[in-house]
């Protein structure tokens, strides 16, 4: 159930994908084929430190013993921000937030978005990570960095 609330508070902020004007660009790569990273193992992180990057100070929403979630708001936009105690866990929770679309910077046992979508590719600067965006049920792309 904590899952399904945390999804909930990231689809707040990370939309259900579409209109990006990426259409083409998938149909290219089989529509929403996952892209293999090419990219440096992300850094790890906490909610703390990926909210202190942001420039903002985390409210934390949930607290299990499997994974927090906090989210911000700054005058860049808004931010939710996840850390998970296994690698396991996070995938278990980008599976059930997949069904529901959005677009999530992925990196070491932590997750993260916001809108807009620079923010999160900022962020990727710092922290490496990959940017999963769901545009269907079911489907996904990556963006690598």
């Amino acid at each position: 159930m904590a899952v399904a609330a945390a999804v909930g508070a990231l689809l707040t902020v990370a939309g259900c994908g579409g209109g990006d004007g990426k259409a083409d660009a998938k149909a290219e790569t089989g529509g929403n084929a996952a892209r293999p990273s090419a990219s440096p193992a992300p850094k790890a992180a906490r909610v703390e430190q990926l909210a202190s990057a942001a420039g903002c100070e985390p409210q934390f929403t949930t607290k299990v013993d499997d994974y927090r979630q906090a989210v911000c708001k700054t005058a860049e936009g808004k931010f939710v921000f996840l850390d998970f105690v296994t690698a396991k866990g996070q995938r278990d929770w980008l599976e059930t937030a997949q069904m529901y679309g959005g677009v999530y910077l992925v990196g070491n046992r932590w997750v993260l978005s916001s809108s807009p979508r620079k923010n999160m590719e900022t962020l990727r600067d710092e922290f490496g990570g990959t940017i999963e965006e769901d545009t269907s049920y079911g489907g996904a792309s990556r963006t690598p960095r």
